[in-house]
């Protein structure tokens, strides 16, 4: 009986075993040594990890570049998440629709998320050129004089990343929508049409309810994607001009890999997994009551 259950035991743990070894390797140790630099002084040598306690998280109320990153992080957030949830609904509900082609405009709407995001940047950044851009071009064409610099411009740089990612971001968030949408019982529709509802009113009544959990789900995805990103910035601005698209993560980026300060960088991290839980665990609550409510 004690083969047969350490046989049953070790078994299942074979499976587990080397994807737990990955990520005790590459994320749970990173993690805890994360926290224990952000109260250290750290400059990659062995006996140089110096305890400095809450220095590191003193810093930041003098760092400026702290609080643009941070303005920035949250512009990015508001820009991107409402913008694509609503869009990719949206579309979602065409593509369930019975229309010729569907299955083709849906993989176009798809290919943005799959495509490499390197050659997207490129591109983007050709498309929306400030001189000799496509875009541009056709603006001036219909007399627009002074048209935008796009992503030259510290006023414009932000807008134009949040339009990549969104265009970038919701054939995926799409797909994930239209499986809800497709989950509807269609007998719910009949019943509401035989009632008299129109369209907008089955859309309040049926459908909007029916795709909450998704819409939460994307939601929270969406945020925790906003916060984080940093490959964007550095593919086409490299947080720039100036400081427009210095994001939290880039600046975690620079402190870390370009002024080697791992111990303040560390301290940031560890803000930012404040802020992102805070934000989610926030999302999960106001999910609970407004699921109550429907």
């Amino acid at each position: 009986m004690k083969k047969l259950f350490t046989k049953k035991t070790l078994v299942p743990l074979s499976f587990i075993l080397p994807n737990f070894i990955g990520f005790a390797v590459f994320t749970l140790i990173p993690i805890i040594f994360s926290f224990i630099l952000s109260v250290s002084k750290w400059n990659i040598g062995p006996g140089t990890l110096e305890f400095v306690g809450l220095d590191n998280f003193r810093q930041m109320i003098k760092d400026d570049t702290f609080f643009i990153s941070l303005k920035n992080t949250i512009y990015y957030t508001v820009g991107v998440v409402p913008a694509t949830v609503i869009l990719s609904l949206l579309l979602a509900m065409v593509m369930n629709m019975k229309l010729k082609g569907r299955t083709f405009f849906r993989s176009v709407i798809f290919f943005p998320y799959v495509a490499s995001l390197v050659a997207i940047a490129v591109v983007w950044n050709a498309l929306f050129h400030p001189e000799t851009g496509p875009v541009n071009q056709i603006l001036m064409s219909i007399g627009i004089t002074e048209p935008p610099r796009w992503a030259a411009s510290i006023t414009w740089a932000m807008p134009t990343l949040i339009l990549l990612s969104i265009w970038k971001n919701v054939g995926y968030y799409t797909i994930v929508y239209l499986a809800a949408l497709q989950g509807v019982p269609k007998s719910l529709y009949e019943a509401a049409r035989i009632d008299g509802a129109n369209a907008f009113q089955r859309f309040i009544k049926i459908t909007w309810p029916m795709v909450t959990p998704t819409t939460f789900f994307v939601t929270i995805m969406l945020t925790m994607y906003t916060f984080k990103v940093f490959d964007l910035m550095m593919l086409t601005t490299q947080g720039g001009p100036g400081r427009a698209t210095n994001v939290l993560v880039y600046h975690i980026y620079n402190q870390a890999f370009i002024s080697m300060n791992f111990g303040y960088a560390s301290a940031l991290s560890v803000v930012l997994f404040v802020i992102v839980l805070v934000v989610t665990l926030t999302q999960f609550r106001t999910e609970k009551k407004f699921t109550e409510y429907l």
